[in-house]
């Protein structure tokens, strides 16, 4: 991704405090950055902070190692770089319901609901696992139910496999690096490398499956949801038994599927998800 052209914020620009409020310098210099580092999801250097918000080096300097120490910014490996971390994702997944996109997401679950008879579902990342949002249940007389909030483990869940694949490649890297693999049946991927293998497939055919890697008899097929940046916010996904959504049936499911996480990417600024691969039918590891 390019680095986008250098801009300065000035000084008269930024906005004024509120009548009557009492600002603190600090504080507001902390999100300012912050505020900042959103329109550069690929990072900026502590000297390129300062030069677009005209502070002293010096205070950027330990404003961001402050960040950094609570969580909200991370470096690149060559520690240069600083990038906002996944911290305020997973401050914001309750807020994240009830905003705007995810009532667009909830109507385009029910979309998809109604073209796949299974429950669909909506989650995001959030430190070491994928937190479900939303759900809409299927209509079949026995259907996948899961509370809201749950937490899905990301080295089996399709819809963590969908946006892993997705990430930048040093966020994706550093997250495989600290996903506790553990095994649930014979299917699970209880290795980084097999884990990463998946999610060259994923990205190629543009959506994600679980292949009952965590729970037998389950299988589940997701889909990115991605932002203005095309960076991976959420997944959308259908969940349902195997001896109804069949691996067989993957492909045609998959595109149901990103139909509409690409309504919602959409909604979110975004304009292009990849396609789903000609591959013959076959899906992710060549399984059948």
């Amino acid at each position: 991704m390019k680095r986008p052209v250098p801009r300065t914020v000035s000084r008269a620009s930024r906005p004024r405090p509120t009548e009557g409020a009492c600002p603190v310098p600090g504080l507001e210099r902390g999100l300012r950055i912050l505020e900042l580092l959103v329109d550069y999801p690929e990072g900026l250097t502590q000297r390129e902070i300062a030069e677009r918000l005209q502070y002293p080096a010096a205070s950027v300097h330990r404003l961001s190692q402050t960040l950094q120490a609570h969580g909200y910014l991370v470096r690149d490996e060559e520690g240069r770089v600083l990038r906002l971390s996944r911290k305020l994702v997973a401050m914001g997944s309750r807020v994240l319901a009830e905003e705007d996109w995810l009532s667009e997401a909830m109507d385009a679950a029910k979309v998809l609901r109604d073209g796949v008879k299974e429950t669909v579902l909506i989650g995001t990342l959030a430190g070491d696992a994928l937190v479900v949002l939303g759900q809409v249940l299927g209509t079949h007389p026995f259907k996948f139910s899961v509370d809201l909030g749950a937490r899905l483990p990301l080295h089996t869940a399709a819809p963590a496999k969908a946006m892993l694949a997705f990430l930048p490649e040093e966020e994706r890297r550093r997250v495989l690096q600290q996903i506790k693999y553990e095994k649930f049946n014979e299917r699970t991927l209880c290795s980084v490398q097999a884990l990463e293998a998946e999610l060259m497939q994923v990205e190629r055919q543009g959506y994600a499956v679980d292949r009952q890697e965590q729970l037998t008899g389950i299988h589940c097929v997701a889909a990115p949801v991605f932002n203005r940046h095309g960076y991976p916010v959420a997944a959308l996904w259908t969940t349902g038994p195997a001896d109804r959504l069949r691996e067989k049936d993957f492909p045609a499911v998959a595109t149901l599927v990103m139909e509409q996480a690409q309504r919602v990417s959409r909604r979110l600024g975004f304009g292009w998800i990849p396609a789903p691969e000609k591959n013959n039918g076959k899906t992710g590891n060549g399984h059948e």
